[in-house]
């Protein structure tokens, strides 16, 4: 899926996206019946946020991690199954483009407290889980620790793009 991204005010980007398949389900402005190469513009947004210090197998697993839980929590955001030419099916992936940025710890932070006044669907991954080699024990890393002293590494969040854009306030567009 490509994506065409404008700035906005708030210095976070704005992401229209542009796909083949035309999406599924709501959010999107225009809707089904569209010429594939129209563009569609979605009313809601998923935004990663990763700590700027992080290596970059990090990045790529933090990532991974965090949309995983927003894609089983909000189905919504899931399209419908892909088929090839030859009838081999694919799973399905999310409708819209994602959108990773960077910030460093203290604008992560920020974002956390924001994302959870709120209350949008969000994921978190703290510097505890590098150190876990399974989803129990990094909920327990995670549940060791009070929500104001997490050593946050990422977080995903969902939501109307303008609620997204305030929580992410402050974050860059990843390099």
């Amino acid at each position: 899926m490509s994506s065409e991204t404008d700035m906005n005010p708030s210095g976070t980007s704005d992401v229209s996206g542009t796909s083949g398949p035309s999406p599924s389900g709501g959010g999107a402005v225009g809707g089904a019946g569209l010429p594939d190469a129209a563009p569609v513009r979605f009313d809601t947004k998923i935004t990663v946020v990763l700590r700027d210090d992080l290596e970059p197998w990090q990045r790529l697993n933090v990532t991974a991690f965090l949309v995983s839980g927003l894609g089983a929590a909000v189905p919504e955001v899931v399209g419908e199954p892909y088929e090839d030419a030859d009838g081999i099916s694919y799973l399905p992936m999310f409708r819209q483009p994602v959108l990773v940025l960077e910030a460093s710890k203290e604008t992560l932070t920020a974002a956390h407290a924001r994302v959870l006044s709120r209350a949008l669907p969000r994921a978190v991954f703290t510097s505890d889980l590098f150190g876990t080699g399974n989803d129990r024990d990094n909920r327990a890393a995670v549940r060791a620790v009070p929500t104001g002293e997490l050593d946050l590494v990422g977080l995903a969040v969902y939501g109307p793009r303008n609620a997204v854009d305030k929580v992410v306030k402050g974050a860059r567009m990843h390099p």
